[in-house]
Parts: structure tokens; sequence; C-alpha cells
């Protein structure tokens, strides 16, 4: 079996979203009008509607006319909605709805101003071997940290992310004690019942004119181990894993990575392994838990399974398990 996990796991979500500021600049008439923006905060060139609402005034039966920066776009009885897309990143776009109600004018001025954000996690506690070039998944129960960089510009200059205020939310409710002014990073610890945590953040200037939203699924592994030759001249053979049937043909030893498991330090006396050979368990060298020396006697031949049982002895449910055949 070929290494294939370096393709696996290649995983940075970048969201990128924006924000509107909706203004009424004048209004003729005590009657109010509310607006509906949808998406909320829309991505750099994202299609966004725009719909009027009323709850005194028919709208369905009133003259309704659109400008987008200043100029007239669209006009029509009932046209109480329109779309457009949004400007590029940094860029503003001003859209008036001008409503012609019985009592005088009334007009609604929308901001679309979208910014880009990256969102970042990493797991902080998850083993990869060396030269793993994939991204290390969090297990269960473990800490897992969001960085944002949104890219917020005051004219032409970006906001550096530390003069920005945060409001944080997981799966959906906020967190009051990760949220606040300069916060650009966020640590939750995962919950082995669910298999994906939703994170998201909304990002605004001091005095609210502008701000950027954006959110991410991440996802929960489950440790699998993987086992390796560890050759006595060129050392562990990180790029094939050994397959099932693997064929020993006088001595070597077994190497185990047990990927995406915590502590991402496996020397740490927390991880317990048990190997064992045809069902009977045997010993694994003190100083390397994760090697098995196997030497095959002269003139046998035949197959053994062998197996390993790792468990975290603080985290009841962080525990992996591996069975192989050899052929000798």
């Amino acid at each position: 079996m070929k290494f294939r996990l370096l393709l696996l796991c290649l995983i940075t979500t970048i969201i990128v979203l924006g924000g509107f500021l909706p203004l009424r600049v004048r209004a003729l008439s005590s009657i109010g009008i509310s607006t509906q923006v949808v998406p909320e905060n829309p991505a750099p060139n994202e299609n966004v509607n725009i719909t009027l609402k009323s709850y005194v005034n028919d709208l369905d039966s009133i003259l309704v006319s659109w400008s987008v920066d200043g100029k007239k776009v669209s006009s029509g009885i009932g046209q109480k909605s329109f779309s457009l897309n949004a400007p590029s990143s940094g860029k503003e776009t001003s859209v008036v709805a001008t409503t012609s109600l019985p009592d005088g004018t009334i007009e609604t001025k929308i901001i679309i101003r979208p910014y880009e954000m990256v969102l970042l996690w990493q797991a902080k506690d998850s083993y990869v071997p060396p030269f793993y070039k994939g991204k290390a998944l969090p297990p269960p129960d473990t800490p897992v940290k969001v960085v944002a960089l949104p890219e917020i510009k005051s004219g032409s200059s970006l906001i550096n992310p530390k003069n920005l205020t945060y409001f944080w939310k997981k799966d959906y409710t906020n967190n009051q004690d990760g949220s606040g002014y300069g916060k650009n990073s966020f640590t939750y610890i995962n919950d082995y019942l669910e298999n994906s945590n939703n994170i998201s953040v909304t990002v605004s200037t001091i005095d609210q004119k502008s701000s950027s939203v954006g959110n991410i699924n991440i996802g929960m592994a489950n440790p699998k181990i993987i086992f390796y030759k560890n050759d006595p001249n060129l050392g562990t053979l990180w790029e094939q894993a050994l397959s099932n049937e693997h064929q020993i043909l006088d001595t070597e030893v077994l190497e185990a990575a047990p990927y995406f498991i915590s502590p991402g330090d496996i020397r740490i006396p927390t991880l317990t392994w048990n190997w064992f050979i045809n069902g009977k368990a045997v010993n694994s060298p003190i100083y390397r838990k994760n090697t098995l020396p196997l030497q095959v006697k002269a003139g046998t031949s035949g197959t053994s399974k062998i197996r390993l049982e790792i468990n975290n002895t603080e985290k009841i449910f962080e525990s992996a398990t591996k069975e192989i055949s050899v052929e000798f």
C-alpha cells in the first residue's frame, strides 16, 4: 500500500465574507420602511438581494425606484426587491430605494462594503509523524485554535487585526469570554459527542461602520494507527505504510505511528501501548513503546497476527487499535 495519507488532510479553510451598513438618509414621512439584505455580509462580487418591508403601507401598489451610486437603474409599481453584485473587496456601493408613499417620499440608503477575511484553524495537541505534509486533525476532547485574519480598510490602509472587535460563536452560541477588542483568536475544546463544530466570528471597527463575518465547520478525527518498517540503516521508511500480509524475511523492527492522537508528544506516559502477537501480550522496548522488534526463527514459516492497542489514560474516549498479518 502506497503511503497516501499526505493527501488526506491538507485542510486549510479560507472564508471570504463582507458586510453592509444600512442607513436612512432622509425621511419625509413618519411611516418607517425596513430593509432586508441577503446575505447580510456578502462576499466581494457576490449577488446581493435587497427587500423593502412595511407593516403600514402596501408596497405592492406603490412606486419604488432604485439607484446605484447615484444612477437610477430600476423603477416600477410594487418593485420592492432589487438585486445587484457586491463590489470588490474594500470598495463601496451605495444603493438608494425611493418609495413614493401617499403622504410623501422616503429614501432608504444601503451601503454595501464587503471585506475579505481568512479563518485558519489548528489542532493544538494532535500527533503526526515527522515529515508528514498534511494537517494534524483534532482528536476528541482536545483544544482547537481558530485565528481570524480580516482585511478591513480605513481609507487605503489595512486596519491592524488587533485594533478590531471580535464576537465569537461556537455552534451558534455567543462566547463572551472569548470575544472582545483585539481577540482575533479563539480556542475551544471539542466534544467527543459531536462530529464537528461550527465556529463563527463577526469582526467590526470600533465605530461599527465596517464589519465582516466568517464561519467554519471543523471536524473531529478518531486516532488511527499506521505501521511502518524501521530500517537499521535508513531509519523509519515513512514513504510506504505496511500492508496486510507483510513479508518478514529475517529480523525487522515494526514502528507504529498513531495519527491524530493526543498528547502530541507520544513519549508522554499518559499513552499506554499494548502489543499482541496471535492474541498473546508481548513487551516492547521500554525506551520506544511504539516499536516492536520481530525475528523469524530459522526453519519456520507461517502467518502471525500483530495487534497494537493504544489508550490515553486521561481521556477514555481516545484510543486506537490496529491489527495486521505478517508472513514469514
